[in-house]
């Protein structure tokens, strides 16, 4: 499907000259999750204004800050569709939340990981089932697990490609594409909040502090959630 001279190529294109590219050569089961945080609003800009074949979709984790839904419903207004929203199983969220108390989380990474595998690792295998491309916004310095990952990899695990066309991108190539562009973001971004996930575990960073740095800040860990381990 995606052949290893396809893979030599999509590391010359441009991020949007590859996302035209895979979704020519795959005309279904290429998808994009987007956290709606600013590498994700700069691939959901590309994919929507050149209306290309990929299925948008998110992640309603229940704990989310209310600019999320505010991001949300403006893309869907500006771009004319709908991204899809996932949500945990409610049966999970509440034995663990029954079992475990509302904020366990805080208690053990052990917890912190089951809470995030919950409320977002299921929904998103729910999300993937039967794509074919994974379009992800990851970037290779926003942490160590992401500094060495490919443009385009084969993820074993979920029987499909994962495709990154921002990963050598830096913070300042994203933030000139939103303002060049006019690409609405989270009103968070501009009091500090870089990363930006469900709202009990996110915090602003300061100056200087890894991006990640104001995610689970409380542990000391991979700052993973799950979604991106491999």
């Amino acid at each position: 499907m995606i052949s290893k001279e396809d893979a030599e190529l999509l590391k010359q294109l441009s991020a949007e000259e590859g996302l035209k590219f895979i979704s020519s050569k795959i005309s279904e089961g290429v998808v994009f999750s987007t956290s709606l945080g600013q590498e994700d609003q700069v691939i959901t800009d590309m994919i929507f204004k050149n209306h290309l074949p990929v299925k948008v979709f998110t992640l309603d984790t229940g704990r989310l800050f209310y600019e999320h839904y505010e991001l949300l419903s403006q893309n869907n207004s500006r771009y004319k569709t709908k991204t899809e929203v996932y949500f945990p199983e409610s049966s999970d969220v509440e034995k663990y939340v029954n079992e475990k108390g509302i904020n366990a989380f805080y208690h053990s990474i052990e917890n912190r990981k089951e809470c995030c595998f919950i409320r977002k690792v299921k929904p998103l295998n729910r999300a993937l089932e039967n794509a074919k491309v994974w379009i992800t916004g990851l970037r290779s310095e926003q942490s160590e697990n992401r500094e060495n990952m490919p443009v385009i990899e084969w993820d074993e695990d979920r029987k499909l490609f994962k495709y990154n066309p921002l990963i050598h991108w830096n913070y300042q190539n994203v933030l000139d594409y939103l303002k060049e562009n006019k690409v609405q973001e989270l009103s968070l971004h501009k009091k500090g909040f870089i990363s930006v996930g469900c709202q009990p575990c996110t915090r602003a960073i300061e100056e200087g502090e890894n991006p990640r740095a104001g995610r689970w800040w409380w542990e000391s860990s991979q700052k993973e959630c799950g979604l991106h381990s491999h």
